[in-house]
């Protein structure tokens, strides 16, 4: 007979929302647009490996997070045409 064992496992999870300006929304979907592999082979070229390495994963995420922000900087340039109508 197998007797269960019941163990409780904490977990900490931070999620951190970010502001960002119309301006810095481009600046970001511009950046990430160069794509994952040649902006990661360009900072490591350039700045090293010591900081990124870890978060290399995180940094992939956050790039394919960013190019989504060109639809809403497309939805705003739709609204300023139709005032300007």
């Amino acid at each position: 007979m197998t007797i269960m064992k019941i163990q409780g496992i904490p977990t900490v999870k931070l999620d951190i929302a970010i502001r960002l300006t119309e301006e810095e929304a481009g600046a970001l979907g511009a950046m990430a647009g160069y794509g994952d592999d040649a902006f990661i082979r360009v900072f490591y070229e350039h700045l090293g490996r010591a900081y990124m390495e870890k978060y290399e994963a995180g940094l992939r995420s956050f790039l394919k997070t960013a190019r989504g922000l060109d639809a809403w900087i497309l939805r705003a340039d739709k609204a300023r045409k139709a005032f300007e109508e």
